[in-house]
């Protein structure tokens, strides 16, 4: 029996304007233009459609000053997606603009980090910088599927289907999790906000909102030692991954690339 071989894309849905000197520890000293792209990505193939992070919706947007591009279930059916039929969604982590709109995905299973749930509903809530990157009806939320028997949660590493795994890093939140993808072009890992941009881990220079750096610093290194080479890590924000890789047809370029 052959290996699986999956297709994923990156699909933009928002977009923020802001400077270098927001994206780095200690600022940027040749601070400039450094706007960040917003994704959800859908991993496809061996006859399943897996999503990875589900955005956010436009009462978010208002509030927090980023803007929609398009909206995440268009952006899926541009690919020929219902999200209301999507039976699995990776959350890499319960910051607002990775796990909003959960009406969109009423037969998913969420699969979620044991420790994402703990931090995000834990003490460190407490502390408005760590509280501020969540939206609490966001974590209500998730905490509904739980009771509803729709969250599968998982301790370190954790399988989805064959050829799609997920690995704790943490360093961005206590739980974050990056996906592992088997491809026709070897193991991609969909780092997320291990890593927002190339710059971040291809410079060694974290990412300032942060729960623990260290472990950010690990998590650059697991990703590149679950990938084939530093070309199959993708970061979660950087508008470099539009100029990277191809859209799939030319009707979605700016909105859509195939990674695989």
């Amino acid at each position: 029996m052959s290996a699986p071989q999956y297709e994923i894309y990156a699909i933009k849905y928002a977009h923020h304007a802001r400077t270098a000197k927001e994206n780095f520890i200690g600022g940027d000293p040749h601070d400039g233009p450094m706007p960040m792209d917003y994704f959800v990505w859908l991993v496809r193939g061996e006859g399943r459609e897996i999503v990875v992070d589900t955005g956010f919706n436009m009462a978010v947007a208002a509030k927090r000053g980023r803007r929609i591009t398009l909206p995440v279930d268009q952006g899926l059916r541009l690919m020929g997606v219902d999200a209301a039929a999507v039976k699995d969604v990776a959350i890499t982590h319960l910051h607002y603009d990775h796990v909003g709109n959960f009406d969109l995905f009423p037969q998913a299973t969420f699969h979620l980090q044991d420790l994402e749930m703990q931090y995000a509903t834990g003490r460190c809530m407490g502390v408005e910088t760590l509280r501020h990157p969540y939206e609490v009806e966001d974590v209500v939320g998730m905490v509904r599927r739980v009771y509803a028997g729709r969250v599968r949660f998982h301790d370190g590493e954790g399988e989805i289907a064959p050829g799609v795994t997920l690995h704790h890093v943490g360093g961005h939140t206590m739980g974050l999790q990056i996906v592992r993808v088997a491809t026709r072009r070897g193991w991609v890992v969909l780092a997320s906000d291990a890593s927002h941009y190339y710059a971040n881990m291809e410079q060694g220079r974290p990412y300032p909102i942060v729960y623990n750096v260290g472990d950010m610093v690990e998590g650059w290194r697991k990703a590149h030692a679950l990938a084939d080479s530093a070309e199959h890590v993708v970061p979660g924000h950087d508008p470099l991954v539009m100029e990277r890789y191809p859209a799939p047809l030319e009707s979605m370029k700016g909105i859509v690339v195939r990674l695989d």
